[in-house]
């Protein structure tokens, strides 16, 4: 697992972003989504931002293989902004944004959740950042889906 942790990093490193999110869509997505978890909430920004670009190639290539296998991510994702799940969530929603932004049936079973984030009477992000990042996933969404 470290070797591939290794290898993700060195891509997301890479000059050129395309060719980088292209060899990291070639890894099979149940193997490179686990990494990509890890730098989605990375302080770096550009491997934040590029491995959050990646989550949503990789979570749409699984979706057209097995929807199945992307709602779990989905869920995942969703969890980790749960108090309950004891952790924070740095770069979910951004991630849920981008994957519902390249994959329109996801969006259309989860943009609902995505806009609770932001609902004082929904699943509210009490914390701004997290919020912040839920109105930057709203935004990106709407960008794909012009009848938002």
């Amino acid at each position: 697992m470290r070797k591939l942790k290794q290898k993700v990093y060195d891509l997301l490193t890479m000059k050129d972003e395309e060719i980088s999110l292209e060899n990291i869509v070639n890894i099979p997505g149940r193997q490179v989504v686990n990494p990509l978890f890890s730098f989605i909430q990375h302080s770096n920004e550009s491997i934040k931002w590029r491995a959050v670009k990646a989550m949503g190639r990789v979570v749409n290539r699984m979706a057209d293989n097995d929807i199945e296998s992307a709602r779990i991510i989905m869920r995942r994702l969703m969890w980790s902004l749960n108090d309950e799940s004891g952790g924070i969530g740095w770069g979910a929603p951004e991630a849920m944004g981008e994957i519902m932004a390249q994959n329109s049936r996801l969006a259309r079973e989860y943009r609902h959740i995505l806009f609770s984030y932001v609902d004082k009477n929904g699943n509210y992000l009490e914390y701004a950042p997290l919020r912040n990042g839920a109105l930057w996933a709203i935004e990106r969404l709407c960008q794909s889906e012009k009848q938002l």
